[in-house]
């Protein structure tokens, strides 16, 4: 007997034609080794790893069936991605995944053609594959266009705004729903499996499509009930009737990880002559890792970590998170006030409100993937006397930015915006980062906009927000570690719009917002050093500017520079708008403003980052030389150091 292992397939797979020609039996095999892979290689590089698990089936089935990348495969999110990547001609780069100059762990239109559409952002999944599906049907070119979302992304107005429309896209259109929270589906079993193959069945749908042209041709009253029994009895067998009063055609569900089901379902849907499809698949995140199927998260963004244990490397011991900080200031605002309450889009722990939740839970809501309902929702608490704290990444907020504007600002309501992940954010790289928060809300009236320069500043900052009544008002913090500066035993209410000298000199001014605060006094150090004396100012306030303290500053040194986590149109440019108006600059002013560079930086470590932008205490110093050495007064803008 040959007790020998099979030869592995994933090393004769490339690219999915080279899946394609394998045969049906060997399917089960590829997907054992393809999800070894893909544990493998997350244990090496950290990152998302139960999603990804959770669709590795649904990964292979979709390639093996459909003609990627003629038909455009959108992952909706893309968190899910890996082992698509790995299929797709990438598995040689696959450990490099999240690191500088590696692989995004999102898909990504640059790196590969099996990636049309690049995604890190919830629900757009829907949109794009349809404009795909228009596209080909408009070229006339037989593409099709394929959407993987799941359970989560639909909660998302968008989602239903795209399937509103998808019904001209017609039988190019197929929108796969990943269920791997049962969240909308009952427990899988045969009889859901044999359902799903016979209505996805040409048979089926020939039979169907005679009934309602025969249904068309009976009398109104005839025709209306024969059309509502068809809908009642494939919504009681399968619970799709929402999807078919939408434009498509529902099949499922059923299991995701059974590929002797997704195979003959996905080949009947893609030869499908009716109209758009919504195959409904359920699976469970973490599948086929002991450890992940156990955890509570699925182990949805993990460390490095042991494959064999799954136990995830732990970071040293340090200062506690920008995010616990915040978590624990609120909470205790909570208890101070019970008009207090914190709104989330799908985050309750990457915000830390599952803190507040656990105290205050009924004054605490989670409102799904709706950033833009979130913010309305905040605006109509407000206007009704409460002091809501909308707890939202600074790159998710850009999704809610009419509402920021139409329902808050204009209206000059109360609401708190807490922006965590501002600035750059390392592994998650440009689809994440938080680089145009100081830039589209102090472009606003009626707007506050704070910066925590330290964890102790962030306490202060959260109080005056909950004290705050006087209109809309934000305050930005960072991913990561504060910089151990111990936490106040009461915190202070700031003066609005007023900053702070943390040292004081003679010939340069660094004019500091947020976190770069640490770099700012360590770039005076080597000034010192230099002989040149240095003031370092901690704006706090972006808008409106403590616009004394920065005219003193300004008039009293030979160089001034401001320094911000943020692109153009920031900091800098308020400052620079000040000082243009009050003629500073025609006095012979030497101002510069180090920001962001002007382009979407990739992932990598963030203090790499924030060094390449020329945001580091080199990169302050650099500037300031170069400013000393220029012969002639006036204004430039310092870039990004070569």
């Amino acid at each position: 007997m040959n007790d020998r292992p099979a030869t592995p397939l994933l090393d004769q797979v490339h690219v999915p034609a080279d899946l394609r020609a394998l045969k049906p039996a060997q399917l089960r095999q590829l997907a054992d080794e393809l999800r070894a892979e893909t544990i493998s290689a997350v244990g090496t590089t950290g990152g998302h790893l139960g999603s990804g698990l959770g669709v590795v089936e649904l990964t292979t089935a979709i390639h093996y069936v459909f003609d990627t990348p003629n038909d455009k495969l959108v992952w909706d999110v893309g968190h899910q991605c890996y082992p698509h990547k790995i299929l797709t001609g990438r598995r040689d780069r696959i450990r490099t995944l999240r690191q500088g100059g590696g692989l995004s762990g999102f898909t990504k239109r640059a790196e590969s053609e099996y990636d049309p559409f690049g995604a890190a952002h919830s629900s757009t999944s829907i949109s794009a594959a349809l404009g795909f599906a228009i596209a080909n049907k408009m070229a006339d070119k037989p593409g099709k266009g394929i959407a993987v979302i799941g359970d989560g992304a639909m909660s998302a107005g968008m989602a239903y705004e795209a399937m509103n429309n998808a019904e001209a896209a017609g039988n190019r259109l197929i929108v796969i729903l990943n269920d791997n929270d049962m969240s909308i589906a009952p427990p899988v079993g045969g009889l859901s499996a044999y359902l799903a193959r016979l209505v996805s069945s040409r048979e089926f749908l020939g039979l169907r499509g005679l009934a309602r042209r025969l249904a068309r041709k009976l009398p109104r009253p005839l025709h209306s009930a024969a059309k509502k029994t068809d809908e009642f009895a494939r919504g009681m067998a399968m619970g799709g009737t929402l999807f078919e009063e939408l434009g498509f055609y529902y099949v499922g569900p059923i299991d995701g990880h059974n590929l002797d089901q997704l195979i003959p379902v996905l080949e009947n849907v893609r030869d499908a002559a009716e109209g758009p499809c919504l195959v409904h698949v359920v699976t469970q995140k973490g599948k086929g890792y002991a450890p992940a199927e156990a955890a509570d998260d699925k182990y949805h963004g993990v460390q490095k970590f042991d494959v064999v244990t799954g136990a995830q490397a732990k970071a040293p011991p340090g200062p506690p998170s920008y995010t616990s900080v915040f978590a624990k200031a609120l909470v205790a605002e909570g208890a101070r006030d019970e008009r207090i309450c914190a709104i989330t889009a799908a985050m309750p722990s990457g915000t830390g409100l599952d803190k507040f939740e656990q105290a205050y839970p009924d004054r605490f809501f989670d409102v799904g993937i709706a950033e833009q309902h979130a913010v309305t929702f905040a605006a109509g608490l407000a206007a009704q006397g409460m002091r809501p704290f909308c707890a939202i990444y600074s790159t998710f907020l850009q999704r809610a930015y009419d509402q920021v504007v139409h329902d808050v600002a204009i209206q000059n309501l109360p609401v708190r915006f807490a922006l965590d992940r501002a600035g750059l954010v390392g592994a998650d790289g440009s689809t994440h980062a938080g680089s145009f928060d100081i830039t589209y809300l102090a472009t606003l009236p009626n707007m506050v906009v704070m910066a925590a320069a330290d964890e102790a500043e962030l306490v202060h900052m959260v109080h005056t927000c909950a004290l705050h009544d006087d209109g809309p008002i934000a305050v930005r913090y960072p991913r990561g570690n504060g910089v151990g500066i111990p936490l106040p035993e009461e915190p202070q209410r700031l003066d609005i719009g007023k900053g702070r000298v943390v040292r004081e000199g003679k010939k340069v001014a660094i004019l500091s917002l947020g976190t770069r605060l640490a770099e700012a006094l360590k770039a005076a150090d080597a000034l010192d050093a230099r002989g040149l004396s240095t003031t370092v100012a901690d704006l706090r306030f972006a808008k409106p500017l403590d616009e004394a303290l920065i005219r003193r500053l300004l008039t009293t040194h030979e160089v001034a520079v401001t320094i911000e986590e943020g692109s153009i149109g920031g900091l800098g440019a308020h400052v620079l708008t000040l000082a243009s108006d009050e003629g500073l600059i025609d006095a012979g002013l030497k101002l510069r403003t180090l920001r962001l560079p002007d382009l979407f930086q990739d992932q990598d470590k963030p203090e790499k980052q924030y060094a390449q932008a020329g945001l580091d205490a080199d990169g302050i110093v650099e500037t300031v030389l170069k400013a000393l050495r220029h012969n002639s007064a006036g204004v430039d803008e310092a870039g990004a150091r070569a």
